[in-house]
């Protein structure tokens, strides 16, 4: 039941939200969730195609050439802790129709703003885009620097003219996806031999932590980050407010200013009483969010992720020389167009540079939205969200086209920034979720005991992998 004032006297669920720096959410009723699970669909698909870049592509299979299928295992507890904490980020927008964020920001007024500046410090560096292109030149040459600038041009120009960005982005991601689960049943049969079948069970096996070949900043950040990381879980609220779920449904979405068709969004979002109407919809609502983040995100990201392995153990395993960047997938490539045939080769090159593309659109995306979102609700609430999110889309755009032409190739300082700030936002993070949906949120829709313990062991396992990685890079920063 909802709190009660002293004397015994019921209060309004909206009383259990602190109103300090923002206005006390409207109260509505819990829409009904859809008839069929195919309606939610979505969300997480786009989170494992925006994250669905460099551990998938990159980090597990350079792991895997190296050491063999010893540390795949990681890639499951990284995946299932970020399961634990999206669904928490979920919990808070399902029953209010406010990001995160917002509900940070209501403890404190700058908790938003701290995490947004951090997400946009953390993608100044336009890797993805860069890599994309470096995939590219190896299908068709050229030089990677014009291609990523017209790469990012790009992807302004598409989140500025659809109509409304999230079925866009969902469309794109959901198409990436099948790509790459195309390109993972193409290499089960044609590129992966019966002998690195045979050495599968090495998985659980043989599991171990090889930090002697790799370090230990290599192997905990493939730990942390397998599947998505930073502020990447955050925009989870984004996500499923704009495919309108629960009371998500009564927040309008961000729409183009060319395309689209402007609605005046709210600065704060709905609560609903927990009646037992309203705690049945909920219920249902849990249920069916769950599920879509179990069977998409964890799912699609855990067998890209145990695919891509396989493939490089198949193909480069024990390789001397192999670079720990993107030029590993031009080896990868090339040994691929050798044992299968050169159709292959370039059908994986061409699967990863879209894989790349679409990751790097998803990280303007969810970099702009969280930024847009903390500024119109607690800093800007006249303006128009929309206009805010564009504005930051393209200066995310400017700046990664400033950084190319600078001829800066992944300077080290914005490296360390990077991953220094994503294991710090998941750190703080971790810990906020708690506070906010054990102390605003109704007793009946809390998490309990076990939700709450996954929400400790996130805190713990970022708080100890963001010293060790803080401590490892500047000791290197020293040449220590």
């Amino acid at each position: 039941m909802v709190s009660t004032r002293p004397g015994g006297r019921p209060t309004s669920v909206v009383d259990l939200f602190p109103t300090k720096h923002l206005a006390a959410p409207s109260v509505r009723d819990m829409p009904e969730p859809p008839s069929h699970f195919r309606h939610v669909i979505g969300p997480g698909i786009i989170a494992a195609g925006v994250g669905m870049a460099s551990g998938e592509f990159i980090l597990y299979p350079y792991i895997a050439s190296q050491v063999g299928l010893v540390f795949v295992w990681a890639a499951f507890v990284g995946l299932a802790t970020q399961y634990f904490l999206n669904m928490e980020i979920e919990r808070y927008t399902l029953a209010t129709g406010e990001t995160a964020l917002t509900g940070f920001s209501r403890y404190w007024r700058h908790w938003g703003l701290v995490f947004a500046i951090m997400a946009y410090f953390a993608n100044i560096w336009p890797g993805w885009a860069t890599s994309s292109a470096t995939l590219i030149t190896y299908l068709v040459g050229g030089s990677v620097a014009p291609i990523a600038i017209g790469i990012l041009l790009l992807i302004g120009v598409i989140l500025t003219m659809a109509p409304v960005v999230y079925q866009a982005l969902e469309k794109i991601e959901m198409v990436k996806v099948a790509a790459v689960l195309l390109l993972i049943i193409v290499a089960a049969v044609a590129a992966i031999g019966a002998s690195a079948w045979a050495d599968v069970p090495q998985i659980v096996t043989d599991a171990g932590l090889p930090h002697q070949e790799l370090g230990f900043a290599l192997l905990l950040g493939a730990l942390a980050f397998a599947g998505a990381g930073g502020g990447q879980n955050l925009c989870q609220s984004n996500w499923i407010r704009d495919k309108r779920f629960g009371m998500g449904a009564y927040v309008p979405r961000i729409v183009s200013p060319v395309t689209g068709h402007p609605e005046a969004a709210p600065s704060t979002g709905f609560a609903f009483e927990p009646t037992p109407e309203n705690l049945g919809r909920w219920r249902r609502w849990w249920r069916l969010a769950n599920i879509e983040q179990l069977t998409t995100f964890v799912l699609i990201s855990f067998l890209t992720i145990l695919f891509t392995s396989l493939l490089a153990y198949a193909t480069v395993f024990g390789r001397e020389g192999l670079a720990s960047d993107i030029s590993f997938l031009q080896v990868e490539g090339e040994v691929l167009n050798e044992t299968v045939g050169g159709w292959f080769g370039t059908f994986f090159w061409i699967i990863g540079a879209f894989s790349l593309f679409a990751a790097a659109l998803g990280i303007v995306d969810y970099t702009s939205r969280l930024g847009a979102d903390v500024l119109k609700t607690a800093y800007l609430k006249d303006a128009n969200e929309s206009k805010i999110y564009f504005a930051l889309v393209w200066g995310l755009v400017v700046i990664g086209v400033v950084v190319i032409l600078s001829g800066l190739s992944q300077p080290l300082v914005l490296l360390v920034i990077s991953a220094v700030t994503g294991g710090l936002m998941m750190f703080i993070y971790s810990a906020l979720l708690l506070l906010v949906n054990r102390r605003t949120l109704p007793e009946e829709i809390r998490p309990g005991v076990g939700r709450a313990a996954a929400l400790v062991w996130a805190f713990l396992l970022f708080g100890i992998l963001s010293v060790i990685v803080f401590s490892q890079q500047f000791q290197n920063l020293l040449g220590g």
